[in-house]
C-alpha cells in the first residue's frame, strides 16, 4: 500500500521525507521543518525511535508517519523534494545488538533511499557519522583524513556501514547525476535522547538523577566534542539548502573539546548529585579522541554551533528529570521485531493518533 497525501501541487508546500524522522534527531528536525511550513513524511520502523517524540505532530495538516523499515523498498505516490537520509542506530549498544542488521541499513537502506531520490528528482542528504573517522590518528579531524577504522571490530557494522553509505551517496551522484549531501556528525546530545541508549550525557545524567555511580570508560582521559540538538539540525537544514554543488563531505559538531571526566564532574554539578564516578574498561575500539574541524561547515554554509555545553546539558537534563519523574518513562526495547519480505513491503501506513 503506498502513501497518499492528496497535496494539490501547484499550490504545495515543499515535501521533505525524513527517515529515522521518530529518532532523536530526527523528531527535532521534523519540527523545524514544520515550523518552515514544509510538508514532512516521517518514516520509521521504530526499532530505536518512539512514536512519544513525534505524538504532538500526527494531528498537524502537514505531516505523515509512516512506519516502514528502510530496508526494505518504499514507494510514495506523491512527489518528494528533498530526503533526510537518518535511519540507523547510533548508539554502540544498539548497533553492536544486531551487528548484521546495522550494516543492512547502513547499505540497503541508503540504497533505497537514494533510488526513491531517483524516481522523485529528488534531493538527499546522507547522516554520516564521525564514526567513519575510527579512532583517529589526526587531530582534530578534517573531512579530508581518510581515517582509522578496524573493518573487523565489533564497531565495524556501523563505522563501515556508515562509509560504505557515503561510498554509495557519492556513486550514485556520478553515475546518475543524483543531488546528494553528506554529512558527518560528531556527538549531538539534547531532549529526546533515550535513557537506555548508552551514549556518554544520557548515561551520566540518569545516573546522576537517580543516585547510582556514573560509570566512565577507561581513565576518563579521553575527549569528546558536544553539539546540541538545535545547532545540528541547523546545520543539516543549510546543508540541505547549499548550492547543488556542495556535495560534502561536511563535518557538523562543535569544536570544543572536554574529556569524559569532565562531563561527568559537570553534570554532578548541574544535578546536585552526590553520585560517585565509577571507572570500567573501555571498550574495544573506543576512539580516545575526538575533535571536527568545521571550517568547511563555517565557510560554505555559514554555521558554527551557537549552544554553550553548560546550557545545553541544563536543558538535557530537565528533560530527564521529567522523564524519570513520571510514573512509567518509555524505553525502547535494543532492537524492535523485524518484519520482513512482502508483509513489510506492504504495511506502509499513517500512524493512528490514538496510538
Amino acid at each position: 500500500m503506498t502513501l497518499q497525501t492528496r497535496i494539490h501541487a501547484a499550490r504545495r508546500p515543499p515535501v521533505v521525507l525524513i527517515a529515522g524522522g521518530a529518532g532523536f534527531i530526527g523528531s527535532h528536525l521534523c519540527d523545524a521543518l514544520l515550523q518552515r511550513g514544509n510538508m514532512v513524511i516521517c518514516l520509521d520502523n521504530l526499532s530505536t525511535g518512539t512514536i512519544d517524540n513525534v505524538r504532538p505532530l500526527l494531528n498537524h495538516p502537514n505531516f505523515r508517519f509512516v512506519e516502514h523499515d528502510v530496508r526494505d523498498p518504499v514507494e510514495i505516490d506523491d512527489d518528494i523534494d528533498s530526503i533526510y537520509s537518518l535511519a540507523c542506530p547510533a548508539s554502540p549498544r544498539h548497533y553492536q545488538t544486531d551487528p548484521v542488521g546495522t550494516m543492512k541499513t547502513c547499505v540497503l537502506g541508503t540504497i533505497n533511499m537514494l533510488e526513491l531520490a531517483r524516481r522523485k528528482g529528488a534531493r538527499v542528504l546522507q547522516a554520516s557519522t564521525s564514526e567513519v573517522y575510527g579512532d583517529p590518528e589526526i587531530h582534530p579531524q578534517p573531512e579530508s583524513y581518510l581515517g582509522n577504522v578496524n573493518p573487523i571490530g565489533p564497531r565495524a557494522c556501523y563505522d563501515e556501514g556508515k562509509r560504505a553509505a557515503e561510498t554509495l551517496m557519492f556513486d550514485y551522484h556520478r553515475m546518475y547525476r543524483t543531488e546528494i549531501k553528506v554529512a558527518r556528525i560528531f556527538n549531538t546530545y539534547g531532549p529526546r535522547m533515550l535513557e537506555n541508549d548508552g551514549r556518554v550525557v544520557s548515561n551520566f545524567i540518569v545516573q546522576a538523577l537517580r543516585g547510582e555511580p556514573i560509570t566512565i570508560y577507561g581513565a576518563g582521559t579521553q575527549t569528546r566534542s558536544f553539539c546540541f540538538v538545535d545547532d545540528l539540525v541547523r546545520g543539516l537544514q543549510l546543508l540541505m539548502e547549499s548550492p547543488a554543488s556542495v556535495t560534502g563531505p561536511c563535518n557538523l559538531g562543535n569544536p570544543h573539546e572536554v574529556t569524559i571526566e569532565a562531563i561527568a564532574r559537570e553534570v554532578l554539578t548541574y544535578t546536585e548529585s552526590a553520585s560517585s564516578l565509577r571507572f570500567e574498561a573501555l571498550p574495544k575500539d573506543d576512539p580516545k579522541r575526538r575533535k571536527p574541524m568545521i571550517e568547511t561547515a563555517a565557510q560554505t554554509l555559514g554555521w558554527r554551533p551557537r549552544v554553550e555545553l553548560k546550557d545545553g546539558l541544563q536543558a538535557t537534563i530537565a528533560y530527564f528529570a521529567l522523564r524519570i519523574a513520571g510514573d512509567a518513562p518509555t524505553l525502547v526495547p535494543d532492537i524492535a521485531p523485524r518484519r520482513t519480505g512482502r508483509a513489510a513491503r506492504s504495511q506502509l501506513r499513517i500512524a493512528d493518533p490514538a496510538r
